[in-house]
């Protein structure tokens, strides 16, 4: 019998703002924000959510239009987000680092004709420039410096004079504290939550071509829910969550801020990452739960200030975006004392879809089991074609379900998994079909219903016709003392077709050779899976969340082999 893990389980569903209104009400005179040190409660933020809302709606803001959020974290992206909801638009997340070409792309998909944005040149020029250029109707803007504590504000104007924006003053450029302090009635609007699309966040995808994945109001809620039920111990109105990855990314949005709101937890917000500013902030807020990426335990990890401070109020912490390496667990754990366990998810789930019991056994390089009310199977690479019979690869034909141990692509269901992409509906009915989200992720279910992931479908190495999987070289190479990061992608090769090449990060006074990493490795890979390169760098790339950046090094190589260069000596 096919291998499934998970179960049906009815949630309760809501209209996202229900959650604020909820604790505001519970928990008003409790801290919601802390922003550089400066505080807002739970009634500050409701009263100022629907203020907002209000100004939305008389600037014309009607339900299911798009609004576009770029912004970093800040109080101003926690009321805007809640303010657009309530007022019954959607938001559209928009990463402020991302460039000019990027933003219009994906204004012009979405839709999106109003942006709230800040005054900061790094971000305001180039979503100006998209109003310039008619793509965009309007930009509300939040100024800086009404977010910080007095003496930083001071301190903000004096050296940071240069990086703020003198924003004109007329219909198409609207100061946020102006909309909030509206007069205008706000007026409910009827939302229908298994419908309505609350959140079109943009995403590759299992095709690496950005969508929208359609997240309603009942898949962000259930996910909320979902995450609460993964984390029984939590108190609610009494948790401290230290939010460093942006609220614009997927996971960040439900598992810090949604889930926040939920709860009536205190966000302790930093607008980036920035380790010396991060422990100070622990040392001074002293937070329970520290949702991260790995690589944010590891720099703590490696981190002297980390070892003179106090961590031990860290109490949860949940994992997420990429491999946790079993030596950054426990490096993590020992420095602070709390749990730190890893989970799985994907934008099109809300994200969350599995994750390791905080209660129970953790298995090292599993992504847990799946959360409450999610179903999880493993379907076999090669489809069956009805019409012959023939083998036609991934997607064609009906899907065919494996047994416990054997190596597919999750596939997953459950109440957090996506209304679809937006205006893309062969893509959705791809990634849906048969009822299923179709992650695009190889792995297997072991005996306990316990998920491990091998790779993505999309980064697997052909070599020969052997298939390797980047993910068990990355291992054996983070298996050496002195390897600190590592990735590994698929070059072309005249007589193999693809081959293996490793880009590797070492840690600080480290002197391994490449001819020390391919001894190393010897005794650990196949002949096939040996990487044909090894560079050594300084630093590799990484996404806006920290995630080590496959994709940048993929078009490199790629430009490289473009331009005729060889590997690197």
């Amino acid at each position: 019998m096919a291998a499934l893990t998970g179960s049906d389980q009815a949630l309760p569903l809501c209209f996202l703002p229900d959650y604020l209104d909820e604790t505001v009400g519970r928990f008003g005179e409790r801290l919601a924000v802390d922003f550089l040190g400066r505080t807002w409660t739970w009634a500050d933020v409701g009263v100022a959510a629907e203020r907002i809302a209000a100004g939305f709606q008389q600037l014309g803001i009607a339900k299911g239009d798009r609004v576009g959020l770029c912004l970093p974290n800040s109080p101003f992206s926690l009321i805007a987000y809640f303010g657009v909801l309530k007022a019954g638009g959607t938001v559209v997340n928009f990463n402020p680092l991302y460039v000019e070409r990027e933003l219009a792309e994906q204004v012009v998909d979405s839709g999106v004709r109003t942006m709230v944005t800040l005054d900061l040149h790094l971000i305001f020029d180039k979503v100006e420039a998209l109003r310039e250029r008619g793509l965009l109707d309007r930009l509300v803007v939040c100024q800086m410096v009404e977010a910080l504590p007095l003496l930083k504000r001071a301190l903000f104007r004096l050296v940071k004079g240069r990086e703020r924006v003198r924003v004109p003053v007329d219909e198409a450029h609207i100061r946020f504290a102006d909309l909030v302090a509206t007069k205008a009635p706000f007026r409910p609007v009827d939302v229908d939550i298994h419908t309505d699309i609350a959140v079109l966040q943009y995403t590759g995808g299992t095709t690496g071509t950005p969508k929208g994945a359609m997240l309603t109001h009942a898949n962000l809620s259930a996910n909320v829910e979902q995450v609460k039920a993964a984390f029984p111990g939590a108190r609610p109105g009494e948790e401290r969550l230290l939010a460093v990855l942006p609220f614009f990314h997927v996971f960040a949005m439900t598992v810090l801020q949604n889930y926040s709101v939920a709860t009536g937890a205190e966000i302790v917000m930093l607008p980036r990452f920035e380790l010396k500013q991060l422990l100070k902030t622990i040392a001074r807020t002293r937070p329970t739960l520290l949702p991260g990426v790995p690589t944010l335990y590891s720099a703590i990890n490696r981190a002297p200030a980390a070892k003179r401070i106090d961590l031990s109020s860290i109490l949860y912490c949940f994992s997420g975006g990429a491999p946790l390496a079993e030596a950054v667990k426990a490096d993590f754990e020992a420095l602070t004392g709390c749990t730190l366990v890893e989970g799985y998810g994907l934008t099109e789930a809300g994200p969350v879809v599995s994750v390791n019991p905080l209660d129970g056994v953790n298995k090292i390089d599993s992504i847990g089991r799946p959360l409450v009310g999610t179903r999880v199977r493993v379907r076999a690479l090669e489809a069956v074609d009805d019409a012959d019979g023939e083998s036609e690869g991934p997607g064609a034909g009906e899907d065919r379900f494996l047994d416990v141990g054997e190596k597919g692509e999750i596939v997953v269901s459950g109440p957090q998994v996506m209304k679809g992409y937006w205006r893309q509906d062969e893509e959705s009915a791809a990634a849906l079909r048969g009822g299923w989200l179709h992650t695009g992720d190889v792995g297997y279910i072991d005996e306990d219903g316990y998920i491990f992931l091998v790779d993505r479908i999309k980064d697997l190495i052909v070599c020969s016709g052997f298939n390797v999987y980047p993910r068990a070289v990355e291992d054996a190479l983070y298996r050496h003392p002195e390897v600190a990061e590592a990735v590994v992608i698929g070059i072309p090769d005249s007589y193999r077709g693809q081959a293996p090449k490793a880009f590797v990060r070492l840690h600080a006074g480290a002197s391994a050779t490449k001819a020390d990493l391919l001894a190393h490795l010897a005794d650990q890979l196949s002949r096939i899976e040996m990487p044909k390169a090894i560079e050594i760098r300084q630093t590799l790339p990484k996404t806006m969340v920290g995630k080590l950046s496959k994709k940048a090094l993929v078009e490199e190589e790629a430009r490289r082999v473009a331009e005729g260069e060889g590997q690197p000596d």
